[in-house]
């Protein structure tokens, strides 16, 4: 039986037909969950995409923290739910407060628009199970506030409980630690800012992001 991967649909979301796109031609069925329903549909997993939801006014994720269909993310999380967040979908997550740390402007205050290469560091999480540990992937950024930062504890906590997911080989944006991506403490909530969605076919320059969408469906 497919896979049922809710895609959360805000106002300023720009990617969620892209990871839609991406879910489909490896086997799932995405589904769109708009951001005003307290529901989940009865997925089995679920994106928060790219953008710039409602705007990015006041900060970015600021707003779409208290949409209904954040709640409802909340309690799928919680019940043990694989959850991703890509991009302005991590920053949503570290709002909502699924995720620990914030993401500020980057370093030289400039939008980056680019294909970087990170690191897997660890293989145990819904996004990394299908990759290997210290296998590097070519995979695109597209931000301009993906300078991931936390302090001193938190950071101690994320290398202590092996919850570093991704770093970046050359580090683009000024992250703490080359931070790219991070889990929850539970391992089943996962954000990273590089668009693994934008790197799923040899034709879109790389298609290194497969193994991460495989690992979330695996996982769903």
């Amino acid at each position: 039986m497919s896979k049922r991967i809710g895609v959360v649909l805000f106002p300023g979301t720009n990617c969620e037909q892209d990871v839609a796109w991406a879910v489909e031609r490896l086997g799932g069925v995405p589904e769109i969950l708009w951001h005003g329903d307290d529901t989940t549909r009865g997925v089995d997993a679920i994106v928060v995409p790219g953008g710039f939801a409602h705007g990015d006014y006041l900060r970015t994720g600021a707003i779409a923290r208290f949409s209904p269909v954040m709640a409802a993310v909340t309690e799928f999380a919680a019940a043990g739910g694989p959850v991703v967040g890509i991009c302005n979908g991590f920053q949503v997550l570290t709002e909502a407060r699924l995720l620990p740390g914030a993401l500020q402007r980057n370093a030289g205050l400039k939008f980056l628009c680019q294909t970087v290469e990170l690191r897997v560091e660890t293989t145990s999480t819904p996004l990394t199970s299908a990759a290997t540990r210290g296998q590097v992937l070519r995979i695109p950024i597209n931000h301009f506030e993906g300078n991931y930062v936390c302090d001193a504890r938190t950071l101690d906590e994320l290398r202590a409980g092996d919850r570093v997911v991704v770093r970046y080989v050359d580090n683009p944006n000024g992250s703490v630690d080359d931070i790219a991506g991070i889990c929850n403490e539970t391992r089943n909530v996962v954000g990273l800012m590089p668009h693994p969605e934008r790197a799923s076919d040899a034709i879109l320059g790389s298609a290194d992001g497969v193994v991460m969408l495989r690992s979330l469906l695996a996982a769903a």
